[in-house]
């Protein structure tokens, strides 16, 4: 006789069948959805996406208008509506570190891995089904950022872009990628810390207060840590005018999922092998 799981919420024997692939993750969008923070983390990101694009741009337009030539050849108009991303990874990445730690706070990781017995099978619906929410959500921050900083530049009279010009959709696209990966992040980070606040600690740290710390440092380390860094890396894909000494946009791209993938890779070897 095959090996059969019963489905949780019901009682009748008529229920029992194998635990499939499609089910947990349906399991998991389910708690995802019902997740009480979900909505308000999702509000505050698209909130602090969009409102502190509207400020950053205000400031960058400022900027423009006084600056020198130099400051005025450099001016990145994609970029600079774009720079809120700074914090509202913070908040798509707390959201990560909660689908995980949540349940270790209420002790329903003991439920689901009775229910999903197989422990790579529920980490990773519960990666997959918080990445399809992550992307989505990524997206309309990146994609309405970017189109209300472009017309408050263009109301300032400062030079604005359009989706058509050449590498914008990328920048743009890629900030909802990058957001989507940082919130990934945020999941491996929770089901290996599991602990809500340290982390968050820990995420905080890598995506924020690392890159700044190194601004602190030699001239010949601050540069390389810019440019290698995963975070600072990864932002290189919401940039159009490259800086001679940063990696190309992908490349950067590329460390940011090379970090994160190894980060995701050690917690699923370490959720595998734990106890509960």
């Amino acid at each position: 006789m095959n090996a059969s799981t019963r489905i949780p919420g019901t009682g009748d024997v008529e229920s029992l069948r194998p635990y499939r692939v499609a089910d947990a993750l349906h399991s998991e969008w389910l708690k995802i959805r019902t997740l009480r923070s979900t909505a308000y983390t999702l509000l505050v990101t698209i909130g602090l996406g969009v409102g502190l694009g509207l400020l950053f741009t205000a400031a960058g337009a400022a900027g423009y208008d006084g600056g020198d030539a130099d400051v005025r050849a450099s001016f990145d108009p994609v970029a600079t509506s774009l720079k809120s991303h700074i914090l509202a990874q913070l908040a798509l990445g707390q959201l990560g570190v909660l689908v995980v730690t949540s349940e270790y706070a209420t002790g329903m990781i003991r439920t689901s891995l009775v229910s999903v017995p197989r422990r790579t099978r529920l980490l990773g619906s519960k990666a997959a089904a918080f990445f399809a929410v992550a992307m989505v959500t990524g997206q309309l921050v990146g994609f309405a950022t970017f189109l209300a900083g472009q017309r408050v530049l263009a109301a300032r009279h400062v030079p604005h872009v359009g989706l058509g010009d050449p590498h914008v959709l990328r920048a743009v696209f890629g900030c909802g990628l990058y957001l989507a990966v940082i919130g990934l992040l945020g999941v491996a980070l929770g089901a290996l810390i599991r602990s809500t606040a340290g982390a968050l600690a820990v995420l905080v740290s890598t995506t924020l207060l690392i890159p700044v710390v190194a601004n602190a440092l030699p001239s010949r380390w601050a540069d390389a840590a810019h440019k290698w860094w995963p975070s600072t890396a990864g932002g290189q894909i919401m940039v159009v005018h490259r800086q001679p000494e940063t990696l190309a946009p992908w490349a950067g791209f590329g460390v940011l999922c090379l970090f994160v993938g190894l980060v995701v890779a050690v917690a699923f070897a370490v959720f595998r092998k734990r106890d509960v």
